[in-house]
């Protein structure tokens, strides 16, 4: 618990400065990809724990579920489903419960962890398939982790991305960073209070859109027109410091995928998922101390500010990462820190990322038919 909230903790730091030394990484950083997405996904919607979830989905095999975080829909995986489809799997990444086109049932209730897992078994059982390999970025690791621990049977292995989640902790994340932190502000007890952030994030999503894009790449950025620590002193957006242009692996189409998907869903389904935090803690007592048996991999990003709080080169912060992880896993098999990276190291380093990302999936699966799973 500790551990975790430090991170938090140093990311909220962040907010306020870690913009500073944006330019002095542009030279290495932010470089798109060579290779291109091909040919788009099919995009469908199936009928899941009682909602209606859309779906985008490439290939044929063993089936890869992926699952985005904050504040992305599935089309910040886009460059995973053509890769993973051409190496032979059912490569399948959905609008999450609330966001996009998926159904955004009413109430803070309907967001919490058993719900949302329930939603991607029930994606597996739409699918006619019995396991599933699950990726998560960003609060999608933390699901991801979720989905194996609650239902071991149905998720054979796990891949987080960006945020190691080392498993439910020995008290309420919340209530312990509420704590640390007193009076500043910090997004996550921002997205506690009811209805502000709806009203404000809703009021201008491609100003916030952009903004954490912004805020989590190396790219010019205007002043922050709030830099009192304090919450009562301001909302989230004025915080961020408007880019002055888009990063290079994420164009201005990409942006308006995500605002258009914003603006249809609203981004009340997205907070209700951090309102529940706490509640996910008392709803799994049964999970305390829990390590997953699943198979397990990490990619971060090497100057990604969740990351903040590893310190030393990339070894040393991957032995650190790992060391956490371990609390929640018995069979890590990786972790891997891609060097001049940032927070959204699926889009940022899309290559990189494939390629990790597959040597695991081989692994995992070929041991799998040799076991007859």
């Amino acid at each position: 618990m500790r551990t975790l909230i430090l991170l938090i903790v140093l990311a909220t730091i962040g907010l306020q400065s870690y913009g500073e030394d944006s330019n002095a990484l542009a030279s290495k950083e932010g470089q798109e990809d060579s290779e291109g997405a091909g040919e788009g996904p099919k995009i469908r919607f199936i009928e899941s724990n009682g909602i209606r979830m859309r779906i985008a989905e490439m290939g044929k095999g063993p089936l890869v579920i992926f699952l985005h975080g904050f504040p992305t829909c599935w089309y910040s995986w886009k460059r995973q489903l053509p890769a993973m489809a051409e190496a032979g799997y059912h490569a399948v990444a959905p609008d999450r419960r609330g966001i996009g086109e998926s159904d955004a049932p009413k109430g803070v209730e309907e967001y919490d962890v058993l719900k949302q897992a329930r939603d991607i078994v029930g994606i597996i059982d739409a699918l006619d398939e019995e396991t599933a390999i699950v990726v998560g970025h960003d609060s999608g690791a933390i699901l991801a982790w979720y989905c194996a621990a609650l239902h071991p049977k149905r998720f054979s292995a796990v891949i987080m991305m960006s945020i190691p989640f080392p498993g439910r902790q020995d008290s309420p994340f919340v209530a312990g960073l509420r704590q640390q932190l007193g009076e500043s502000f910090h997004y996550i007890l921002y997205f506690q209070e009811p209805d502000k952030p709806e009203a404000e994030l809703d009021s201008d999503p491609r100003g916030f859109l952009s903004g954490i894009i912004g805020f989590c790449s190396n790219v010019p950025k205007k002043d922050p027109e709030i830099t009192d620590p304090r919450r009562s002193a301001g909302g989230l957006i004025p915080r961020l410091g408007a880019p002055e242009r888009l990063p290079n692996w994420f164009a201005k189409e990409d942006l308006e995928y995500h605002v258009d998907a914003y603006k249809k869903s609203g981004f009340g389904g997205m907070l209700n998922g951090y309102r529940n935090l706490d509640r996910d803690w008392e709803l799994t007592p049964q999970l305390a101390g829990h390590k997953l048996a699943q198979p397990t991999l990490f990619v971060g990003g090497e100057n990604d500010h969740i990351l903040v709080g590893f310190n030393g080169d990339i070894p040393t912060k991957e032995r650190q990462i790992a060391e956490q992880l371990r609390r929640g896993t018995d069979d890590l098999r990786g972790v891997h820190v891609i060097p001049n990276c940032r927070h959204f190291v699926q889009m940022e380093k899309a290559d990189e990322s494939n390629r990790l990302i597959l040597p695991f999936l081989n692994t995992v699966t070929k041991a799998q038919r040799s076991n007859g799973e």
